[in-house]
């Protein structure tokens, strides 16, 4: 999450264009998306908003063979401005920057499209190198002599964003199933029942599971495993699931024939468990901050989930052990609470459009004294 009253800045080499931005997360609230700000001058400037799914490192993109898709581009000229700027101007912020840029600066805004995925990523084994398969968004902005010229890598500023989703609001019926064995020379079966006390939990927040066991048939239940497993999809080119657990407990409790148990398991599935394991979902990373476990992905009626990149659910597993398996699931939903908005001006901003601030080279000796200015 941005931090309060600051404002990221970053500047190409050759000084002929940078990016002025309120914060870099942006809220994916599945009817909309939230937008971002900022602004720009010189003569023919150019900012672009790129989505790409990378499903191969960096290093392996040779022989004119690219391991990552495109979802999304759009571009925009700058400078002419299109409209008036005091039309154009859509935040506070917007036209704070405008002030004290002075006059060769213009807003700019994008839509966010509804159809495209939110930030996530599999992390990469603890010997593997650059990204393996992660979904991205950057904002370029650039100067050139047209859209179609030759871009001096010099004359580029490069910043990643972050589509993010919060949970619901309104949350559903707490999950509970139950299920029955019958064995072979047994005249009762075994009954297992599990729930949950809720459907959504906060990233962090310990998840109780009620398990109750009856034992009515003449087999012993040797143990009981409860864990939460992460189930990620990679919808985009092959379809391909990876479940892992990410909260396990071998409970080693046992069920005589006869029996009967019910005791309520805690888990709490957290990445500090989880940093060297390959293949497990993670929420998009800025390059100074820290992530989390990938929240569950939320899709909007309509969407074809074949452009979604990678899809993240959770379930609650609980495996009774008697010589085979008997189990059942629980689905759950893990995500981040909605942060209060009254607290940061910055991070939510009410408005369908993605605005975009950029600033080049006349406007740079322009002091920024409030808010505060953050390199990255």
């Amino acid at each position: 999450m941005s931090p309060k009253n600051v404002i990221f800045k970053k500047m190409a080499k050759d000084k002929s264009v940078g990016v002025y931005m309120a914060k870099r997360d942006f809220v994916d609230r599945v009817d909309s998306v939230e937008p971002v700000g900022k602004l720009s001058s010189y003569s023919l400037p150019f900012v672009q908003l790129s989505c790409t799914f990378r499903y191969g490192r960096e290093d392996m993109d040779v022989m004119g063979i690219a391991f990552r898709r495109e979802i999304y581009v759009a571009i925009r000229q700058v400078y002419p401005p299109i409209q008036d700027r005091e039309q154009s101007t859509h935040t506070k912020m917007q036209g704070k920057l405008l002030r004290k840029l002075g006059d060769n600066a213009f807003p700019f805004f994008f839509e966010f499209p509804d159809n495209l995925p939110c930030s996530v990523g599999l992390q990469p084994g603890p010997n593997d190198s650059g990204k393996q398969c992660v979904v991205e968004f950057e904002v370029k902005a650039f100067s050139a002599e047209s859209q179609e010229a030759k871009v001096r890598k010099r004359s580029t500023v490069h910043l990643m964003i972050r589509k993010l989703q919060y949970a619901p609001e309104n949350s559903g019926t707490a999950p509970s199933v139950k299920t029955s064995r019958e064995f072979v020379m047994s005249d009762k079966p075994l009954h297992l029942e599990a729930s949950l006390d809720k459907e959504i939990y906060y990233h962090g927040e310990p998840i109780n599971v009620c398990v109750n066991v009856t034992n009515s048939s003449n087999k012993n239940v040797k143990n009981i495993i409860v864990s939460v497993d992460q189930v990620a999809t990679v919808v985009l080119y092959s379809n391909d699931s990876y479940v892992r657990a990410v909260a396990l407990e071998e409970s080693g409790d046992a069920v005589a024939a006869g029996a009967s148990l019910k005791k309520v398991y805690t888990l709490t599935p957290l990445l500090v468990c989880n940093r060297e394991r390959r293949g497990i979902a993670l929420d998009g990373k800025l390059k100074h901050e820290d992530t989390n476990l990938a929240s569950s992905s939320i899709v909007k009626e309509g969407v074809l989930k074949e452009v979604l990149g990678i899809l993240v659910s959770y379930r609650v597993m609980v495996k009774l052990i008697i010589g085979g398996e008997v189990g059942v699931e629980l689905p759950l939903t893990l995500m981040h609470p909605k942060p209060d908005l009254g607290t940061n001006i910055f991070i939510l901003i009410c408005s369908h459009e993605l605005h975009f601030f950029k600033c080049f080279s006349k406007v740079f000796k322009a002091s920024l004294h409030s808010p505060k200015v953050a390199n990255r």
